[in-house]
């Protein structure tokens, strides 16, 4: 590793740990050349998961905009962010074990609406209600139907 410092390619790692839930590991350097410490981390480098969108657009996967979805059905609701979390969470356990390079953003959708559903159902209807783009109250009740079946 070169140094930023002083440009030298001889460094010593004099410390070594995993950080992020073991996903990466975090390493303390020192420059054999000026005596500076510097840190490194080192991740694996995957490919990015590409979301196939309703216009056949691609755009990369962003977490963010799950949580946001998440965050707007249950707001004013007695879901906790820990709650939300751990939701995304297993969405993207989900995704990611099926090793796809794309995904269709209606898959997301499903496996988001299959999670919020026993997390709480007005969140569920609220966010069927945006996902589905209920058109009239029939649709709307349907969907109160299938919630109460």
């Amino acid at each position: 590793m070169k140094c930023p410092f002083c440009g030298n390619d001889d460094t010593r790692v004099v410390d070594s740990r995993p950080v992020e839930d073991n996903n990466a590991i975090r390493r303390r350097r020192v420059c054999d050349n000026c005596g500076k410490r510097f840190t490194t981390y080192e991740k694996v480098e995957t490919v990015p998961l590409m979301v196939i969108k309703k216009d056949m657009n691609r755009e990369k996967y962003d977490r963010s905009k799950i949580v946001a979805g998440v965050v707007r059905a249950c707001h004013k609701r007695p879901v906790s962010a820990d709650q939300i979390n751990n939701l995304v969470d297993s969405v993207e356990v989900e995704i990611f074990n099926r090793e796809l390079r794309e995904i269709e953003s209606s898959t997301i959708g499903e496996l988001v609406m299959n999670k919020i559903k026993d997390l709480d159902p007005v969140a569920y209807v609220r966010f069927a209600s945006v996902y589905r783009e209920f058109k009239d109250v029939n649709t709307f009740m349907d969907e109160l139907k299938k919630i109460l079946e």
